[in-house]
């Protein structure tokens, strides 16, 4: 804003006519500035601090995600190993302890058939009709349309049947082009057959033969067969979980006389682990929290209070979090309070803290290792509890998003107030200016004429004399 005061002193008057002006100017305004100049401090400091809120409550999320995770369970009390790569094995909280001999004589396997071949590759014609797919007793039907070529029913099998399973593919050897379909269902009886459109027809008993145009089986569907300790084991899929109590077993490869190990063993450094994890996260977030709601004291021995101090926000999430931590568990046992794991609150700073003396007295005297993912991962365990408190405050809509709205909104109020404030300035700054300068114009006209009338009276003076 270019300001309408002039430089000069007044010709007339003398008076420093600019420096008037802005002191009143400045007295004018200073307690509209110093409001906004203020609240624009404080919005700006609750919006970084909303933010930083919003982050560390993203981050504690994740961090319950990946302890309550379903497929990687953190909080199971026992843990298999294999000694070979041809088997992965993992253990949940019915397994026992012990050691298992694994040999594999056979994977399970899926159908693949194959139809006879046609010299036009892709574009080779199709006769209309229904062409039925059958497995295991289950028909789908593949509707094929006038024109119809070898590649229009490719892509009419996969866009009506690859969620189920079964996909189509066009293979070309040296007998022609053939319609290839596979399964991804494993086990005996699950072979594939096709039928209805008599180019295509699969039977599902003949085997394919690379040398003959004819169609066939390429594989057929077949089960899993493995020993445990010498006791014969069959499974129709390739993770075989019902043939140790609490261990399921991933087969990747035949192991005939080269048998794995499998060996289950109590998990403890992995549930200790597990629960320093879950520690830390909740500590983490606590830090910020308070960090955002401390008073401190600068260099000059002023209190500076955080951008949320007396904000209810944050008081409100750190007592549902607390609440979590303290309401005994219903769900796992014996197993009813943190503290029985070794995992206690200092109720100085509000922050978790976890002696592993405790909770290896826990794991060993007290066999409680089996219980604590029904605490920690159940379906109304902690994890669940804590994400439930937080989804309130981070979805979106929700509390923090609602925060964020009001305070960018009170941003752009205090953006207006300040554009309205300049330009009453701007304003006032011109009317002081030209008032003054009318005054100094006026003082001076005054002063020419007092000069004019002394001078006449000088001049009778001198003619007198």
């Amino acid at each position: 804003m270019t300001s309408p005061i002039t430089t000069s002193t007044g010709l007339g008057s003398g008076l420093d006519i600019n420096s008037i002006v802005s002191a009143l100017v400045d007295s004018d305004k200073l307690a509209a500035q110093t409001q906004i100049t203020t609240g624009t401090t404080q919005n700006t400091a609750s919006i970084s601090a909303v933010g930083t809120l919003k982050s560390a409550m993203a981050a504690y999320q994740t961090a319950l995600t990946t302890l309550g995770s379903t497929t990687t369970p953190a909080f199971n009390a026992f843990a298999a190993t294999s000694s070979s790569s041809t088997i992965t094995a993992t253990a949940d909280n019915t397994a026992v302890a012990g050691s298992y001999s694994i040999e594999v004589s056979k994977l399970a396997t899926a159908s693949k058939i194959a139809s006879a071949s046609f010299s036009g590759g892709s574009a080779s014609a199709i006769s209309s009709g229904t062409l039925q797919i059958s497995q295991n007793g289950t028909n789908y039907s593949v509707a094929v349309g006038s024109g119809a070529t070898l590649q229009t029913v490719r892509d009419s099998i996969n866009s009506s049947l690859q969620s189920k399973g079964i996909t189509a593919n066009i293979i070309t050897d040296t007998s022609g082009s053939r319609l290839v379909l596979t399964s991804s269902t494993t086990g005996a009886g699950n072979n594939l057959t096709m039928s209805g459109i008599p180019e295509l027809a699969v039977d599902g008993t003949t085997a394919f033969s690379s040398s003959s145009s004819a169609g066939g089986y390429i594989t057929q569907g077949g089960d899993a067969t493995l020993t445990v300790d010498g006791l014969s084991v069959t499974s129709s899929s390739n993770t075989v979980s019902s043939a140790i109590g609490g261990i399921s077993m991933t087969l990747t490869a035949t192991n005939v006389g080269n048998p794995a190990t499998v060996t289950v063993a109590t998990n403890t450094s992995g549930l200790q682990s597990s629960l320093q994890s879950f520690v830390t996260a909740y500590n983490t977030l606590l830090t910020a929290v308070n960090s955002l709601t401390a008073t401190t004291t600068d260099t000059d021995g002023n209190v500076v209070s955080g951008a949320l101090t007396g904000d209810s926000l944050p008081r409100s999430l750190k007592a549902a979090l607390s609440s979590v931590l303290t309401t005994p568990s219903t769900t796992s046992g014996s197993l009813t309070v943190l503290s029985q794991l070794g995992i206690t609150t200092d109720f100085t700073t509000g922050q978790l803290k976890f002696d592993s003396t405790a909770f290896s007295t826990a794991m060993t005297d007290k066999g409680l290792g089996s219980k604590v993912q029904a605490m920690f991962s159940g379906t109304n365990g902690v994890v669940a509890k804590m994400t439930a408190v937080l989804t309130p405050y981070t979805q979106t809509g929700g509390i923090l998003d609602q925060r964020s709205t009001q305070l960018n909104k009170t941003k752009s109020d205090l953006a207006d107030k300040q554009t309205a404030l300049d330009l009453h300035v701007e304003s006032f700054t011109a009317t002081l200016t030209a008032k003054y300068n009318a005054m100094d114009t006026l003082v001076g006209q005054m002063k020419a004429q007092a000069t004019s009338i002394t001078s006449f009276f000088d001049s009778l003076n001198a003619s007198k004399s």
